[in-house]
């Protein structure tokens, strides 16, 4: 790449403050260049970070600077297909923070108008970036664990504060929004398959969104477990069995946070493997991603297409849940 692409972002949410702004500033070949907020309070540790920061008190205003090449979308889950195709119309390339819709079926609108203009338009599912999960699906394809005949997935935290956007109805919170992303799309990612049927799913629902989704699923070679919650206490867990060996991922979601990513494979004769990944940062490897693939073409390894098929699994698991049959 030759000059960096220069992005801005909308809306001053913590999570773009203290995860995605830093990635940007710290990626090679990339440049934090303005932020739309109203309020500048809100604004000042964003310039802090990247001083010249540019500030717009709206929306629009940042879509309408010439400057911007690359957006990225923080808001509200009911408000990434409205302002990714916003930011698409403006000339922008645009990625958006997961989940990028409600419904799989919202999503196609975004990608015809990616199509339309040429312009790359993902979710920001940052883990398929992280080199952890990349070498889980290349032992798994190379046989690591024998045939793969089952998964276990397990992502919680306790955040019952009814103000909280993950806990708001209106604004799309619910555990499956905010973390069944990746209890599904991971594994899709690691493995390549699609999941065939909803066998039963079990959730319960506070003040209007899900707060806990316990589902098991038919992949074509292999059977899945998954739970997720914002009622239990912290966990998080990936554990791929075989036939002759398990592969497990520790930390398989908020690496340096929750702990040290590693992958820890355990083969016959208590034969046991561990490969460690300290301080890799994937918001950063997602940027510059992002950043090869607007200047060099080099193929998003999380296409729209692929967040599509994670939403659908997602829809599919509360379609079941709603049928009220359980099990």
């Amino acid at each position: 790449m030759t000059d960096p692409i220069r992005w801005g972002i909308l809306g001053a949410a913590n999570f773009a403050l203290t995860h995605m702004a830093p990635a940007i500033h710290a990626a090679r070949d990339a440049h934090l260049l303005a932020l739309a907020t109203s309020d500048r309070a809100k604004a000042a540790p964003f310039a802090a970070l990247a001083p010249g920061l540019r500030v717009h008190d709206g929306y629009d205003a940042l879509l309408a600077d010439p400057d911007i090449e690359a957006v990225y979308v923080p808001l509200p889950n009911t408000l990434h297909v409205e302002w990714a195709l916003k930011a698409l119309d403006a000339g922008k390339h645009v990625l958006v923070e997961k989940p990028v819709a409600m419904r799989a079926a919202d999503i196609d609108a975004v990608i015809a108008r990616r199509d339309e203009t040429g312009l790359l338009a993902a979710e920001a599912f940052m883990i398929v970036h992280h080199p952890q999960w990349v070498k889980a699906r290349e032992m798994l394809a190379d046989g690591a664990i024998g045939e793969l005949a089952h998964v276990d997935v397990r992502f919680s935290y306790n955040n019952p504060d009814p103000g909280n956007i993950r806990n708001r109805a209106d604004v799309g919170g619910g555990a499956m929004s905010d973390i069944g992303v990746y209890a599904l799309g991971g594994v899709r990612f690691a493995t390549g398959e699609e999941p065939e049927t909803i066998r039963f799913a079990d959730v319960d629902i506070e003040g209007g969104v899900d707060v806990f989704a316990h589902f098991a699923a038919d992949f074509p070679s292999f059977s899945y477990d998954g739970l997720v919650s914002t009622r239990l206490g912290l966990r998080q867990e990936v554990v791929f069995h075989g036939r002759t060996g398990v592969l497990t991922l520790p930390v398989p979601f908020n690496a340096n946070v929750f702990g040290e990513a590693r992958l820890v494979l355990e083969r016959p004769g208590m034969e046991v493997t561990t490969w460690r990944f300290p301080g890799v940062n994937h918001y950063v490897l997602q940027v510059e991603a992002f950043g090869r693939s607007v200047r060099d073409g080099v193929p998003f390894a999380c296409p729209l297409e692929f967040s599509r098929g994670t939403q659908a699994a997602m829809d599919a698991v509360l379609s079941k849940a709603r049928e009220g049959t359980g099990r």
